[in-house]
Order: C-alpha cells, then sequence, then structure tokens
C-alpha cells in the first residue's frame, strides 16, 4: 500500500486480537476481527484512530509519493472543509468518479465517491456522531453503498464536504468482492440503497441511474423487470 503515515487495519480473518509494530518510524496497529462487514471494519479503525485527521482506505489502493502532506496541506488550506473527497484513480471498469475541481458536494451528487476517496476532521465527525451503516457493503446483509450512505449522513448532520482534484493513490485491479452481476439480488438492494439515501425521493433517482447505466445492464434484463426489483427493494 506505500503507507507513509500512522494506520489502523482491520484484518477480518478467523480469529480476534490486536498487534502494535512499527513500519518506517510510523505507528501500525491491527485488530484482528472474526465477524464480518465492511461497515464494521471501518467503525472499528475510525474509533482507535487518535490523530486530528482520517484517511479512509482499503487494502488494494497504493498511495503516492507524499500522498499523507497532500492531505494535511490541503486540508489547511480549506479550513472551512469537514470532509474531503480525493483522487484515486481507479481500475478500469470500476471507475465511478473523477474530480477535476474543488467544489462543494451536495446531496445529489455525493453518490459516487468510494469510501476510500475520503479524508476528514475526527473532531467534526466526532461530534456529528457519523458511522458506516453495518447493513450494506461487502459481508452485510445488502450490497454496496454503506460509503454512500455515510456522506448523505453526514450532509444531513451538517458537515461540510468538498471535493479536491488533488491525487492521492491508484486502485489495483480485483476481482470485486460483492458485485457478481446484474441478479434480482443487484436490483432489489439497489432499491433499498436508495430507499434509504433519498427517501420519498426514491424513484426518481431510481429511474435516473436505470437510465444513466442502461447500456450497462440492459443486455442481461429489460427496463421493466430492473424497475419491478428495485421497487421492491424500496418498498
Amino acid at each position: 500500500m506505500h503507507l507513509a503515515a500512522e494506520a489502523v487495519i482491520v484484518n477480518q480473518c478467523g480469529r480476534d486480537g490486536r498487534e502494535e509494530f512499527e513500519f518506517e518510524g510510523n505507528r501500525i496497529r491491527v485488530v484482528f476481527d472474526s465477524a464480518r462487514g465492511v461497515g464494521r471494519s471501518r467503525n472499528q479503525g475510525m474509533l482507535l484512530a487518535d490523530t486530528d485527521l482520517v484517511l479512509i482506505g482499503d487494502e488494494d489502493i497504493i498511495y503516492e509519493d507524499g500522498y499523507a502532506e497532500t492531505v494535511i496541506r490541503t486540508f489547511e488550506a480549506h479550513p472551512e472543509a469537514d470532509i474531503l473527497l480525493f483522487n484515486v484513480e481507479q481500475s478500469e471498469g470500476r471507475k465511478t468518479y473523477h474530480n477535476g475541481d474543488y467544489a462543494r458536494v451536495r446531496f445529489y451528487n455525493s453518490g459516487r465517491y468510494p469510501a476510500y476517496s475520503i479524508a476528514y476532521r475526527t473532531g467534526r465527525q466526532r461530534e456529528a456522531g457519523v458511522w458506516f451503516s453495518l447493513l450494506f457493503g461487502g459481508g452485510a446483509p445488502y450490497l454496496a453503498g454503506e460509503d454512500s450512505l455515510f456522506l448523505m449522513d453526514s450532509l444531513k448532520k451538517g458537515l461540510k464536504i468538498y471535493r479536491t482534484p488533488q491525487l492521492i493513490g491508484r486502485e489495483t485491479a480485483r476481482q470485486s468482492t460483492w458485485f457478481t452481476g446484474f441478479d434480482d439480488r443487484f436490483f432489489r438492494d439497489r432499491g433499498r440503497l436508495y430507499r434509504s439515501l433519498y427517501g420519498r425521493f426514491a424513484p426518481l433517482f431510481t429511474i435516473r441511474y436505470l437510465l444513466k447505466n442502461r447500456k450497462e445492464w440492459l443486455a442481461e434484463r429489460s427496463f421493466a423487470d430492473a424497475w419491478r426489483l428495485m421497487r421492491e427493494g424500496m418498498r
């Protein structure tokens, strides 16, 4: 990962325990957890974080030289930001976003950012009481979306989110831990996620999603079938 800062690593495996060591002058704490769920692991890491700033990561991110200094400098330059969303170059076929400028992120465009783009001020996150959902994401009852829910919850609780064009890392190619195709579960869980994100506006965002991404899934099922499944999820 090319780590060059203090880190808390949560390893969901077959046992429980903790370990601490030094890596290139930085303290590394490892939590071994026999339970499952990406929201659970992220929350554990956030609870242990004792620095002013936290950058959320994944094991398939290779960080750029000087990434920690980039994060610190960007927060120093923008005291108005509680959360910053950095550029991480995504592997082919998994690209969901690219920040071309520094701008405010609102509820209608917060759903495209992965967790590993997120950095935040620890004090503001804890004051607001924002944590990751235990219902969505890898290892949870429903498929991906814990990152979108985290950002939406942050906005609802008054935290100010900005995107920044600063590049801090690159994603290495790997098989998705949750996506197995456009099956019934995919659309039902997407409907559940949109209801959780957008409330009564969920049908509008559902139609927007289906129209925008129809080239990806339309070969596998009809528009009417996808709409029906997402409505079932919303209900």
